[in-house]
């Protein structure tokens, strides 16, 4: 997507920032597109820095990532009603998984749409999306004999074959559509036949292996006998799939001549396929198999001495390609066999996924990274590289599985392993923040505060504003939990006191979860109300406008509310906590809103319209992984199960919500 959309806004590798940006703004003014909520999103994507003028993206990382998603589509919707569109996606089974999210939104809304959108892929694929009355699947099964003969005589430019050759072909192809056009190429250019007016006939008796068995076989062959371009066609192999002109002959031994005529004959055979006009041409393989007959014709040592040649190019003279793919470099490297330049690209492309929200993507690189690091020297460096990836690594799976997923433990304990092995070390903080949420919200608060109370003490060796906004924050939160409610509001009202937004609104909290502040400010508001001020409690919730924390907020105004028993107004809240968390993909705060807002319906006298709605919360609270906050929520349920007269279920709640007491410590 992002490189469709450099190509259709003609964005060019000398144009300025702002230039880049006056062209995004003029295509989508032209098709009546032109929102603040879209050009942000689409700049953010294509890396492009926003002028003053345009508000600050209020978002975090998921939320960044869907509403991109969503620009895209919209993009997409709008072309299709001003025009018919055609959007092709080929070879689905080498999708990425963020493009495979936006074809299952995309899918999701065209029914209706004037687009027509053909998917091509290996019968491996499995489309995620199932049956939809407007897809229709096609399976292409191999081609019949009439067919293959069809394609035979059309190559043959419908001279006749010798009988011998034709039966060979139609029998060796097996109904492939690419083995029966590159073999029959292949027999016309190997001097077997001999061209006549209206046939062909053979020059001597057929040799048993003349015409190859495989497809393979018979790629290789037909880049043998093009012996003169065949260098040609293996650097653009090793280049990729698809490679621009530009850098072929920045990397390229040969005069341009010689390249060029080489290139003309490779696209005259029918090879490549030529896309642009100089100097922006780009050349993409007729099939990926001719790829990599011509990248494995190569020897390993010759192949490994254009990998680094192609890497040391791209860092030194396409600047914007190591900025926008750093993955590209970071393979290049890594089939040099260099695996020191290689794992710093790796990393450089694992940040840049988290940045755009590409979780999986991003996971996949860092991993990369840190497998090519084991088979480096064990060195202090080799240990500092691995500190810096699994910090790197770690908000990437809370973002993607959740805070209190396995491999967030994982990845964390062995940067804290790591940080002890690397001694006095500034990474050491985002390692014990991390570290300290997964066990908050795995409801071993005991843990989660020692490691707060670790926290503070480096805030304060440091005397670092933003992190003693984090670490009081932290130590607020896990005292909450812990039942420490004259702790929790000193060390929460520490961290309000020192807290600025616009100086500790940086990346590097968000990336763990809320803002640090904004979690002062909701828990500074229960203690409030636990401690006997009801009337500070809620207005301080009031005062929680923070675009992206506002469902948090919501959800615990909800709350305030009803522990006031202002039953209409926590409903209020709770529907709009519900409506906010669906519309942004928030299933813990919905969750949260559906057992408040069941509560509220019960207390006003929908007991079982509240029931069922508190149960169905308790089902989406718990699919969420989420174990702080258990012993609470069900009591909501058992409240209105004692109104009801039902004893025994009210008992048997309210006791497994004490054994969950006991077994967490969470008071």
């Amino acid at each position: 997507m992002i490189d469709l959309l450099q190509r259709v806004l003609q964005l060019q590798r000398e144009d300025s920032a702002k230039e880049k940006l006056d062209k995004l703004e003029g295509a989508l003014a032209h098709y009546h597109m032109f929102q603040p909520h879209i050009v942000p999103r689409i700049a953010s994507l294509l890396l492009l820095p926003l002028p003053e003028h345009y508000p600050p993206l209020m978002l975090n990382a998921q939320q960044q990532r869907q509403k991109t998603l969503e620009a895209l589509l919209t993009i997409l919707l709008t072309l299709a009603a001003n025009q018919p569109v055609l959007f092709i996606v080929e070879d689905l089974h080498w999708v990425d998984p963020s493009t495979l999210e936006l074809l299952n939104l995309l899918i999701d809304h065209v029914a209706t749409a004037r687009i027509l959108i053909p998917l091509t892929s290996r019968p491996e694929f499995r489309p995620p999306w199932g049956f939809r009355a407007h897809l229709t699947p096609v399976t292409l099964s191999r081609l019949p004999r009439t067919q293959v003969e069809a394609i035979v005589a059309r190559v043959a430019g419908n001279k006749a074959l010798p009988t011998e050759v034709h039966q060979q072909l139609v029998i060796k192809t097996d109904g492939v559509p690419l083995f029966v056009a590159e073999l029959t190429k292949m027999v016309l250019e190997s001097g077997l036949l001999r061209e006549q007016e209206a046939h062909y006939e053979m020059t001597a008796p057929l040799p048993p292996l003349a015409i190859p068995t495989t497809l393979r076989d018979s790629l290789e062959a037909r880049l043998d006998q093009l012996a003169a371009v065949k260098e040609v066609a293996q650097l653009g192999a090793i280049l990729g799939p698809e490679f621009s002109y530009e850098l072929l002959q920045a990397i390229s031994p040969m005069e341009e001549p010689t390249l060029q005529h080489g290139l003309s004959q490779l696209v005259e055979a029918e090879l490549l396929y030529r896309r642009g006009l100089p100097p922006h041409v780009i050349y993409t393989f007729k099939h990926a198999l001719i790829q990599e007959a011509a990248y494995q014709s190569l020897l390993k040592r010759t192949r490994q001495e254009y990998h680094q040649r192609i890497a040391q190019v791209l860092a030194e003279r396409f600047p914007e390609t190591v900025e926008m793919q750093p993955e590209l470099l970071a393979h290049h490297y890594t089939e040099a066999g260099l695996s020191g330049p290689a794992v710093g690209y790796w990393r450089r492309a694992g940040q840049r996924g988290i940045q755009r929200s590409a979780y999986v993507e991003a996971i996949s690189h860092l991993t990369k990274g840190l497998e090519l690091l084991n088979t480096l020297p064990d060195t202090s460096e080799r240990t500092l590289q691995e500190l810096i990836l699994q910090t790197t690594l770690g908000p990437a799976w809370m973002a993607s599985k959740g805070f209190g997923a396995p491999e967030v433990q994982h990845t964390y304990d062995r940067a804290r392993e790591l940080c002890r092995q690397v001694g006095e070390t500034p990474q050491l903080f985002p390692v014990l923040r991390g570290l300290s949420t997964f066990y908050i919200v795995r409801a071993e608060s005991q843990t989660s505060h020692e490691l707060a109370e670790e926290l503070l003490r480096l805030a304060q060796r440091a005397q670092d504003p933003a992190m003693l906004v984090a670490a009081y924050s932290m130590l607020g939160t896990t005292s909450f939990y812990l039942g420490e409610i004259a702790s929790a509001r000193v060390h929460l009202e520490q961290a309000v006191a020192l807290y600025g937004p616009q100086q500790h609104r940086s990346h590097a909290f968000l990336e763990v979860g809320t803002d640090p502040g904004v979690l002062c400010f909701i828990y500074a508001a229960q203690v409030l109300w636990l401690l006997g001020y009801p009337d500070q409690a809620l207005t301080l919730a009031q005062e929680l406008s923070h675009p992206f924390s506002l469902a948090y907020a919501l959800d615990f105004a909800a709350l305030l509310h009803r522990l006031r028993r202002e039953e209409q107004a926590a409903q209020e809240r709770a529907e709009a906590a519900m409506t906010l968390s669906t519309e942004q993909g928030f299933p813990l705060w919905l969750a949260i809103g559906m057992i408040l807002r069941g509560g509220t319906l019960a207390a006003q006298g929908q007991g079982v319209e509240g029931m069922a709605q508190m149960r169905e919360g308790l089902a989406v609270f718990q699919a969420t992984g989420a174990a702080v906050g258990r012993p609470y929520f069900p009591t909501v349920l058992a409240v209105v199960y004692g109104r009801g007269g039902q004893a025994e279920e009210r008992l048997r709640i309210l006791d497994e919500a004490l054994a969950a007491v006991q077994k967490t410590g969470e008071r």
